[in-house]
């Protein structure tokens, strides 16, 4: 899944807007004024920050140790960094965002 795709689906979620508080290359993606996903526009491979349910958290960097770690810059026991290297299935991505959407809707 590609940044363009991932960016369109989050901005179909309903109150979901985009910014750029941290600069042009990180484009970040709020509901109610909550962040919910920063996605790096520059590294290689593309990143994307995104919250998560701790009891998650771990299993998803078990179930994709080369593509999901600790979240970067943020912290570790909400966030994961999920490396857009082509290894997490496009419907996977797709569920982590909406989850992360639900997890700041709240």
């Amino acid at each position: 899944m590609e940044i363009d795709e991932i960016r369109e689906f989050a901005l179909s979620l309903p109150a979901t807007e985009e910014c750029f508080p941290f600069g042009e290359n990180n484009l970040v993606l709020k509901t109610n004024g909550k962040i919910f996903i920063i996605l790096d526009l520059i590294a290689l491979p593309s990143t994307l920050n995104y919250k998560a349910d701790p009891e998650d958290i771990i299993l998803q960097r078990e179930a994709y140790p080369d593509a999901i770690f600790p979240g970067y810059h943020m912290n570790k026991k909400h966030w994961n960094t999920l490396h857009l290297n082509r290894q997490v299935p496009s419907a996977m991505i797709k569920e982590i965002v909406h989850r992360s959407y639900k997890l700041v809707k709240k």
